[in-house]
């Protein structure tokens, strides 16, 4: 008898297996976790854009004496910009911590706590990590990180939300074993196509800082056209494991298909901004678009692999 079948005769759901009463509060608080977690990352574009890196010149403290920007401070607007990026670092640590209470009480599985415990893990490392960036002036190396580690916790957090509702039995896989391992080789390229952003914002005009630009030793051009060439690769891979997902479904499951579609759409949408921004002088709007479209990417990335099987 199939899973299915004894959960109509019971008259239960499915997901009466990972979820408990109460868990109506689930939902809101791990949507609440995702958006802020995409929701720092482009608070950080914004600093970096506006060269508000080090508004608050030193850390823990805003400036020497305060933990908030004062009234005396020279850094005018940018301390406020780099203060609020900072206080936002809070909230995402008391939604971490909301997190972790809803996992353990409503979706007691052993993925569903790990990944709320490494969000909050993750907040702390940022914070820390945040604090070292601007001690060492804005370094490209742990700016890079520094964004790295969130795209890792948007990860987290992404799964947290599409699992919320899964069951504890065993996944049930949707596509081939070759589809699967396919779409996973096409998410290590996507890691690899972040990565190389990194590099070439850290070769480029916004280092986060409108005093003390620090730059890496990479041509912006070439190492722009490196980016690009391997967006074309991870692009290329996205469409062929969307084909293959969609017609190797079992049970005329659509989901696979769709989702990978969603990440072809948000791929194609990232390549047309960073094309134009290119071509353009990285017009700041633009940038921070382009850092959204990275979140939106890990997310939709997330998803996929999680739609080729179903618990």
């Amino acid at each position: 008898m199939t899973s299915t079948s004894t959960s109509s005769m019971t008259g239960s759901p499915r997901t009466d297996q990972a979820l408990r009463p109460g868990s109506r509060w689930l939902s809101p608080i791990l949507l609440a976790n995702l958006v802020a977690e995409v929701a720092i990352v482009v608070t950080g574009g914004l600093v970096r854009v506006t060269g508000s890196g080090l508004g608050c010149p030193t850390w823990p403290e805003c400036v020497d004496g305060s933990i908030t920007p004062t009234i005396e401070q020279a850094e005018g607007i940018h301390k406020w910009i780099e203060f609020g990026n900072r206080t936002l670092t809070g909230v995402l640590g008391l939604l971490a911590l909301a997190t972790i209470v809803a996992v353990w009480r409503w979706a007691p599985r052993r993925a569903m706590k790990v990944a709320a415990v490494t969000v909050f893990v993750g907040v702390l490392v940022q914070a820390v990590l945040g604090g070292i960036t601007v001690l060492l002036g804005l370094h490209p190396a742990t700016v890079a990180a520094h964004f790295l580690v969130s795209m890792g916790l948007v990860a987290a957090a992404s799964y947290l939300w599409f699992a919320r509702h899964e069951s504890g039995t065993a996944p049930v896989p949707l596509v081939p074993a070759l589809v699967t391992r396919l779409a996973w080789a096409t998410s290590g390229v996507g890691v690899l196509v972040l990565f190389l952003g990194t590099l070439v914002t850290g070769s480029g005009p916004h280092s986060g800082d409108a005093d003390e630009p620090a730059r890496l030793g990479f041509d912006p051009r070439t190492i722009s056209w490196l980016h690009a060439d391997v967006v074309m690769l991870f692009v290329g891979l996205v469409v062929a494991t969307w084909l293959t997902a969609r017609l190797t479904s079992k049970d005329a499951d659509r989901g696979p298909g769709r989702a990978w579609f969603a990440v072809l759409a948000v791929s194609l949408a990232q390549g047309v901004v960073g094309y134009v921004q290119y071509f353009t002088n990285l017009p700041e709007a633009l940038v921070i678009a382009h850092m959204l479209g990275a979140t939106l990417l890990v997310v939709a990335l997330t998803n996929g692999i999680l739609a080729l099987r179903r618990r």
